[in-house]
């Protein structure tokens, strides 16, 4: 699978993607032993898409959002989901000023560029759709004004896996709306024990600002460049199709979850310095971009079924 020479050279590409790779690494100087989770980050948020993280407590999560935002000279918003948040909580509200004896629009946290939902199955349903359609939209309705949300408005949802009394879970439909869901899990013995050496130092968990919003934006237009070959567009064909004939998988994939793996790999292909997406790149990205886009025949506290979409992937040939 030879790339066109045509894009053998491309500018942006060269200029951009090293400061791509200098994202993650930035992050990961916090992060300790989670590059993998890191890296995922950044690909769906230079890919335009969102992060569902479900994890136990104490692992990272709020850890990995914060990283990523002060790693972007961006503004952050954090919204701990509640049953008793509003739509309004987080999309603003109409307030009365008596000053200038007129309603005014009081914006809600939403309007930012790194957005964290913290614990997002503890909100209700009708609040849960409120952010969705914000991240599908890119737009916010109040009263019936339309109001656009940044060019770079990127969300970060997490969720206990262990706990269902107040929970709300999300529904396929708004499980969609997520590029990637992954997990952090357990850090081995060494690097648990550098997190223990860490906490003993004066800011060992800040990280300094690598990147402007203007950077990110430029990325994301530049990684439409990287060459995905036919022969890998009909290999992600020939995923979903396998997905949605397996037995153990009652609702297989999407095409919306094929098009964003699409530009996941792109995503990846560009951080890694490349103008051209690989096999690997696609195997590494499938677990997390169609793990919570299938429905398994044997019911899940799991949201994202990545060693599903494994065996998905073994019984899949891979183009040469």
């Amino acid at each position: 699978m030879n790339r066109p020479q045509a894009l053998a050279g491309n500018t942006n590409t060269n200029e951009l993607s090293p400061r791509a790779k200098l994202l993650v690494d930035n992050m990961a100087k916090a992060l300790v032993g989670q590059t993998r989770a890191s890296k995922l980050a950044v690909v769906a948020m230079l890919s335009g898409g969102h992060v569902l993280l479900e994890d136990v407590p104490g692992v990272g999560k709020t850890l990995l959002a914060k990283s990523l935002s002060s790693s972007i000279q961006a503004d952050f918003k954090r919204i701990q989901a509640t049953p008793d948040l509003l739509p309004s909580d987080i999309s603003g509200v109409q307030i009365f000023d008596q000053k200038e004896g007129k309603f005014k629009f009081v914006p809600g946290p939403i309007f930012t560029n790194i957005l964290l939902m913290d614990e997002i199955n503890r909100a209700t349903p009708r609040t849960q759709s409120s952010l969705l359609e914000a991240m599908e939209e890119r737009q916010v309705t109040n009263d019936g004004v339309t109001r656009s949300l940044p060019e770079l408005f990127f969300v970060i949802a997490t969720q206990n896996p262990i706990e269902h009394h107040g929970t709300f879970p999300l529904p396929e439909a708004q499980l969609d709306r997520f590029m990637v869901s992954m997990s952090l899990g357990y850090p081995n013995r060494n690097d648990e024990a550098e997190i223990i050496k860490k906490t003993l130092l004066k800011d060992a968990f800040t990280v300094s600002q690598v990147l402007s919003v203007q950077e990110v934006l430029n990325m994301r237009e530049a990684l439409r460049s990287v060459f995905v070959h036919e022969a890998l567009v009909n290999y992600i064909v020939d995923i979903v199709t396998t997905s949605r004939e397996h037995p153990s998988i009652v609702l297989g994939v999407s095409p919306r979850g094929a098009q964003l793996l699409v530009r996941a790999s792109q995503a990846l292909a560009f951080i890694e310095g490349r103008d051209f997406v690989t096999p690997e790149d696609v195997k590494e990205l499938a677990p997390h971009v169609f793990g919570h886009r299938i429905v398994p025949k044997l019911k899940s506290n799991k949201v994202c079924h990545a060693d599903l979409v494994r065996k998905v992937l073994e019984v899949v040939k891979v183009p040469s």
